[in-house]
């Protein structure tokens, strides 16, 4: 019979300073990646006209809503909570009507400086200047969802980003002790893969909005494993008492 493999050394062999310092980086990869999704949620939830985020706010992100402007998809959207219904209705009745200068100057313009231009001065290049009547009417055009350069700053941020997290949570993971090891290997595995899939089918959602079900399940796959990873961890760092005694007669190397 073959033995555990002593490159594994399971948490309870570590002393509690290294626990304690696995334990920290737990809650808080823990802590920010609730942030990450609450930040989808309000980045792409009400952008269909209804509450909650569904695969057609996914879509209307990436690919953009043929049936409103820019503007608009942001107001039903990610802004949607920066406007009172009434002063929404009136941008919407004012885009609507033919995005007349005289009615922007007398009523829309203090809306957009009471509300927006705090943040859409024009500082900012990453996002919408609002900042006089030239730069709202840009905002005006029918919505086409995120630009290529945009995607392409994005893909880059969030695939860094996303290798380094789980570089950290597969390697405290690696010393848990689950069985089969096929079975670990692909939970560690399977973020990778998922973030590969997810950024590619953010330029397939681009281009067809159908896609935008990949975008959802490759994301689905990667809070499951975070999940897994998380909580079987955080189980066996203080309370799973792991032995080699009690193991030696397994059959699968670790």
């Amino acid at each position: 019979m073959a033995q555990v493999h002593r490159m594994f050394f399971h948490y309870s062999e570590f002393p509690l300073s290294m626990r304690t310092l696995f334990t920290g980086t737990l809650l808080v990869l823990g802590i920010g990646y609730l942030f990450a999704m609450i930040h989808i949620y309000n980045s792409h939830a009400g952008r269909d006209g209804k509450p909650g985020i569904s695969v057609e706010d996914v879509a209307i992100a990436y690919s953009g809503n043929k049936e409103a402007t820019r503007l608009e998809a942001a107001m039903m959207g990610p802004m949607s909570g920066m406007l009172p219904n009434e002063e929404r209705g009136a941008i919407s009745g004012w885009l609507r009507r033919g995005v007349d200068e005289k009615e922007f100057e007398e009523k829309i313009k203090p809306i957009i400086e009471k509300r927006c231009v705090a943040c859409h001065d024009g500082s900012n290049p990453h996002i919408p200047n609002l900042d006089g009547f030239e730069h709202v009417q840009e905002t005006a055009e029918i919505d086409t969802g995120m630009n290529i350069s945009t995607l392409v700053r994005v893909s880059h941020i969030h695939m860094f980003g996303i290798t380094f997290i789980f570089f950290l949570m597969g390697t405290i993971f690696s010393h848990a002790y689950v069985r089969p090891v096929w079975f670990k290997s692909v939970v560690i595995a399977t973020p990778f893969l998922a973030v590969v899939i997810d950024i590619f089918s953010w330029y397939l959602t681009k281009l067809h909005p159908g896609f935008a079900i990949i975008v959802v399940g490759s994301g689905g796959l990667m809070g499951m494993s975070f999940a897994f990873q998380w909580i079987v961890s955080m189980y066996q760092i203080w309370f799973y008492k792991y032995s080699h005694e009690k193991h030696e007669h397994e059959a699968t190397l670790m």
